[in-house]
Parts: structure tokens; sequence; C-alpha cells
């Protein structure tokens, strides 16, 4: 039978071998907190992008091209229909995906798909509604037939068309800036990996002797 001093000593040798064996584990219990591990997963509001400039365009957007919505269908007689049914297309279309978009970007749920260039997307989504409430709401204005809900459907639909205007020439600038920003990116690694070459050519220490 093993004594006294024995069993002590094997113990403190089993639990030193236990912490080195736990401080070497690669399954380590977290220390971070949990509230933090939720606030990733969440979704969290852009309170500077709604206060932007872009922010205050998309809600605009979504309300001016809603509203159209609404007051087109307000119509119940029609003839002909093709104006209105075109309108209401136009109006519903572009409500919808600037609503989604809007929503991508106030929730930053843009950032979790770096895959999509949200930029591009914009500036896609805004031309388009420019051209197509613009031609809505022409043929909408050629073809009414002098009632409130249509001269007002119009009236929001021009205004739609100006603020997407708007966003379009945004979107533009945007989209150079940040294309020139990759460009001169892209440059200045190009020159930095030239100079590490030039650097490596030139060391003596690694430069093959002439026996």
């Amino acid at each position: 039978m093993r004594s006294g001093e024995d069993l002590e000593g094997f113990d403190g040798e089993a639990s030193s071998t236990s912490m080195i064996s736990g401080a070497s584990s690669p399954y380590q219990p977290t220390t971070e907190p949990v509230s933090q591990r939720h606030g990733l997963r969440g979704l969290r509001c852009d309170p500077d992008y709604l206060k932007g400039t872009l922010g205050r365009l998309k809600i605009a957007q979504v309300v001016l091209a809603l509203i159209s919505f609404i007051c087109i269908e307000t119509i119940m007689e029609c003839s002909p229909c093709e104006g209105l049914y075109f309108f209401e297309f136009v109006s519903c279309s572009a409500s919808v995906v600037t609503g989604v978009l809007l929503l991508m970007f106030s929730l930053n749920l843009h950032s979790r798909i770096p895959q999509i260039n949200w930029n591009i997307t914009d500036l896609v989504n805004t031309g388009l509604c420019t051209f197509f409430f613009f031609i809505a709401s022409v043929v909408l204005a050629a073809l009414n037939h002098k009632k409130g809900a249509e001269i007002a459907a119009v009236i929001f639909g021009f205004l739609a068309t100006a603020v997407y205007a708007v966003n379009s020439f945004l979107a533009v600038k945007n989209w150079r800036i940040s294309s020139r920003q990759q460009n001169t990116r892209q440059t200045s690694d190009y020159m930095r990996a030239r100079t590490e070459s030039r650097e490596v050519d030139h060391r003596p220490e690694i430069q093959r002797l002439d026996g």
C-alpha cells in the first residue's frame, strides 16, 4: 500500500499535470461576455446612415413611391388602363426594392455580404427607377382623365423621379471615388512588391557566388 506522503505526492503530480494539460488544450472556456456574442449576431441600426444624405434620400424614395402607389390604387375606373397599370407596376416595384435596400443599409446587413458590390447595386436601382418613373409619369399625365387621384399620382411620380435622379448622381460619384481608391491601392501594392523584389535581388548574401 502507498503511504500518506506518496498519496499526497501523487495528488500533487496529478493536479499539476491537469493544469498543464488544461493550459495547453485548445478547448478553453471562452471569457467573451454573453451579451457581446449576442450583439454580433443581432441587428444594429446605423443612425449615421439614416441621418446622412443617402439615407434621407432612400427614405424619401420609399415614401414617394408608396404614396404614388396608393394614389393609383384608389382609381376604380380607367379607359384606357395601360398607363395606369404601368405606373402601378413601377411604383410598387420601386417601393419594394428601395425599401429592401434601405433595410440592408440602415441595419448594416450589406456588410455581411461582401461578395456583392453594393455601390453598383444602388446605382443600378436608382438609375432604373429614375428612368421608369419618368416614363410612367409622362404616360400617365398624357392619358389621365383629370381625376384627383391621377393628378396626385403624376405629381408624386415626378417628385420620386427627381429624388431618384439626385440619388443616381451621388451613386455615380461614390462609385467613381471607390474605383479610384481601389486603383490607387492596387498601384501602391504593385510598386511595393516591385521595390521588395529589387531589394531581394541586390542582397549579396543570397546572390549566387561564382565558383
